[in-house]
Formats: structure tokens, C-alpha cells, sequence
């Protein structure tokens, strides 16, 4: 599988860490534990909205310098975000992007079609009104960002639309489980995917929320497998990645903590 060319700096301008409060001083445990989330949600986001590519170095020292945190913190939110296999860690060189393999790509997208049909069948008997109002609403958000050639803001909603619907049913666990899957998913699409239409997308999110107001499941699920197939159609098995971007701006300058 091809390898990533190293940058030849990583300034971590592309990693904009959330805001700390006045008061976030490396001071308690609780406090720690935020901020190291703080930390391995920056990076997920960047990666989820695809800024930041595969084979990305993740240097320690600068990430401290940014959040302002030991480098224990942030060893300890690379840590995680290897065990949820966005990143990888190694010895002589240290935490990068990580660049999943073939396999890995057929394997991810071999539990999404097992979770997300038995998903979507349980969702068409449970949602109520007001859930698919939000679904609906959803859809409205995604639609304005592809219309305007949103990339990252278009890449995240049709990504959280799994998420949501997953959060819907009450079950976190699932919807956890789900957003390690989308995040996997939209690494994955970094490397292999193809010119993707995101509008086709959209319709195909329309198409399974009609379903499920009709409370149709078998139309529900055909159609989620159907959009399942239809993003692993659009990878390559033959990728050519691009050298990795330097860090700048991988999260947005808003988020809070």
C-alpha cells in the first residue's frame, strides 16, 4: 500500500485547539480528562471533515505548545485515539494518521452494513414525529451545505447522520460504537475514495428518511444497504495519496470546551 511522504514541518496552525475556560489550569483529574478529550475530539473532527490527511506526524511537543497542556495529556489523547484506530503510534516514529489498509477498508464497511441495517429496521417502528422533524431538519443542513460547496460542513453533516439516527433510538452505546465507525469510515475515504458526488449522498439519506416516516423497514434497509454500496463503490483500490497537509487549522477556531 502506497506511504504518505512525511512533510517537511508539521506547525500545528491546522489544529486550532478549542477555547480553554479562564480558569483551566493542568490542575485535577476531572479537569484532565476534559482536556484530553478536548484534545482527541480536535483531532477526530479534522480527520472526520478530511483536514487532515493520512500519514499526517502528529508531534507531541507542538500539540502541548497549542493546548497549552503537559505533553503527559497529550500522550494520553494519542493513546486513545490509537486504541480507536484513527492514529498510529510508533516507536521510531512517533503518532501519525493512520493509513488503513484494503482489508481494513472492507472490513469497516462489512459492520456497518450489519449494524446499520439492523439500525435503520428498529428505527422505522420507533421514531416519532418530532424525531423525524429533526431528521428532516438534518437533511435541510445538509442540502445547504452541499448546494454551496461546503466541503468540510457537507462532509461532517452527511457523516453525524448515521450518528443521529443511532443517538435516536436512546441507545449511546450504539451510537458510540457507530461515530468510531464514521470516523474509521471518513479516514478510509481519505485515502480511497474516488471523486465522490455528496449530492448523491444527500438523496440517498432523503430517500431512507421517507422510508422510515412511511414506517416501511424492508424499503428502509434496502436502501441503507444501497447507500452503503454505493460509498464503497466509490474507493479505489489503487489509491495515490497526496503528501499530508501540515497541521493548521485541523479544528475549528470556535469550538469550545
Amino acid at each position: 500500500m502506497p506511504r504518505a511522504a512525511s512533510p517537511k514541518s508539521t506547525p500545528l496552525k491546522q489544529i486550532r485547539p478549542a477555547r480553554r475556560r479562564a480558569d483551566a489550569a493542568d490542575g485535577g483529574s476531572a479537569q484532565h480528562i476534559g482536556t484530553t478529550q478536548r484534545i482527541v475530539d480536535a483531532i477526530t473532527t479534522a480527520i472526520v471533515e478530511r483536514r487532515l490527511m493520512p500519514g499526517t506526524k502528529l508531534a507531541e511537543q507542538k500539540i502541548a505548545d497549542l493546548f497549552k497542556v503537559s505533553r503527559t495529556l497529550v500522550r494520553q489523547a494519542l493513546n486513545q485515539l490509537s486504541r480507536d484506530k484513527l492514529i498510529t503510534l510508533e516507536p521510531a516514529r512517533g503518532a501519525r494518521v493512520a493509513m488503513p489498509s484494503v482489508d481494513e477498508a472492507r472490513q469497516v464497511f462489512e459492520v456497518r452494513h450489519m449494524i446499520e441495517a439492523a439500525l435503520v429496521r428498529r428505527a422505522a417502528g420507533a421514531l416519532d414525529a418530532a424525531q423525524l422533524a429533526a431528521l428532516r431538519a438534518h437533511l435541510a443542513a445538509e442540502r445547504e451545505a452541499v448546494l454551496r460547496t461546503d466541503v468540510t460542513g457537507r462532509t461532517r453533516l452527511l457523516a453525524d447522520f448515521h450518528v443521529v439516527l443511532a443517538r435516536m433510538l436512546g441507545n449511546e452505546v450504539l451510537a458510540e460504537l457507530l461515530a468510531d465507525l464514521v470516523s474509521r469510515s471518513s479516514l478510509i475515504s481519505l485515502m480511497y475514495q474516488s471523486a465522490h458526488s455528496a449530492e448523491h449522498s444527500f438523496e440517498e439519506h432523503v430517500a431512507i428518511v421517507d422510508a422510515l416516516e412511511r414506517r416501511d423497514a424492508r424499503a428502509a434497509v434496502r436502501l441503507m444497504q444501497a447507500h452503503l454500496r454505493s460509498v464503497e463503490r466509490n474507493l479505489r483500490l489503487d489509491p495515490r495519496v497526496p503528501p499530508p497537509p501540515d497541521l493548521a487549522g485541523a479544528t475549528p477556531a470556535h469550538a469550545t470546551a
